[in-house]
């Protein structure tokens, strides 16, 4: 089988295959983002739609500098550019400016929100009045375990504690014996979901180490003191791209015996894997993430489509990426689509 088949086959269904079928890898440019919200897309190469101009927000929790939601972001442009959609995307890692964003959604009268929920209590009261004003919301990457709460119509991501509990067994075939998990924000439930899917299924030790993600040079040096102070360390287990390769640097200036191990990827991430220095990622394909969030809200608008039939989420991972898939992966993110 090959290694970047997702080994769980009770995460079906998985991808909607009639909305993934008309994805183009388009080469957009993408900027961080932001709080400010910006129209993308007009430099995508898939052809438009002939359906009526669409505007729809995408709001995530993209912290400044987290390179994971320009890949959300660019499959987000790619298929807004397909069904002649102006997407506007903004974005704040506070929660409650978060949902300020949307409120500004809803009173600009779009015709369809995709939102991030990191933290799903802070955005239920203005996900209801989205509800109320007739704008169609789905959501996706973070709140696999909310979104039928919430009322959103859809959710495309994976889950994220199945994800956790997936890297578990994989440490236990490396033969770990203790693994720190670093969390890089504090009260995000995908990512404490990741952890504790690690600690249900590794049959070793596992402690949680809480960093400040948007301060690289603290996150560096939080990790760095943890294994100075704690030889056994075997593994580090970290939960974003940027973070691994910092991590893989703590490793080598401690001299530690500690591996890399990650969530998620980017162009960077790949070629360390290529050379050894992270050992494998969980990749969850956040650029279909953006792209079937973005285009199911074109196909429930032009057709009254429903991907999941409303009752189960569309699930794009895990799946595990290491050096016997890596050469393939590495191709598309070189261009920022992986």
């Amino acid at each position: 089988m090959d290694r970047y088949t997702p080994r769980s086959r009770k995460l079906a269904p998985m991808v909607a295959v009639a909305a993934a079928a008309a994805l183009t890898l388009a080469g957009c440019s993408s900027s961080s983002g932001g709080k400010q919200a910006e129209e993308g897309g007009e430099n995508a190469s898939a052809g438009k739609a002939n359906t009526p101009r669409m505007t729809v927000a995408l709001v995530t929790h993209q912290a400044p500098g987290d390179t994971f939601w320009d890949i959300v972001r660019k499959g987000a442009e790619a298929a807004a550019a397909k069904d002649n959609i102006k997407l506007d995307y903004s974005a704040d890692p506070n929660a409650g400016n978060q949902a300020t964003l949307v409120q500004t959604a809803i009173d600009k009268k779009v015709d369809g929100i995709a939102v991030t929920l990191a933290k799903p209590d802070a955005l239920k009261d203005v996900i209801a009045k989205a509800k109320a004003a007739n704008i169609p919301v789905v959501g996706l990457n973070s709140g696999v375990s909310d979104w039928q709460k919430l009322g959103l119509m859809e959710f495309f991501g994976q889950d994220e504690t199945v994800a956790g509990e997936a890297l578990g067994k994989r440490l236990n075939e490396a033969g770990a014996k203790k693994a720190v998990c670093v969390i890089q924000e504090q009260g995000n439930i995908g990512l404490t979901q990741r952890c504790d899917g690690v600690k249900k299924t590794f049959e070793g030790t596992t402690e949680t180490l809480n960093v400040n993600g948007t301060d690289m040079p603290s996150v560096k040096s939080t990790i760095t003191a943890k294994l100075k102070t704690d030889s056994d360390i075997d593994y580090v287990v970290t939960l974003g791209a940027p973070f691994a390769m910092t991590a893989a640097q703590s490793v080598d200036e401690t001299g530690s015996k500690a591996k890399v191990a990650t969530f998620d990827l980017n162009k960077e991430l790949t070629g360390a894997i290529s050379k050894g220095d992270i050992e494998f990622a969980v990749d969850q394909q956040p650029y279909l993430q953006g792209y079937l969030a973005i285009d199911s809200l074109w196909l429930y608008k032009n057709n009254g489509n429903y991907m999941g039939g409303g009752e189960a989420p569309v699930l794009t991972g895990p799946a595990f990426v290491d050096k016997t898939n890596v050469e393939t992966i590495d191709k598309f993110a070189a261009k920022g689509t992986r």
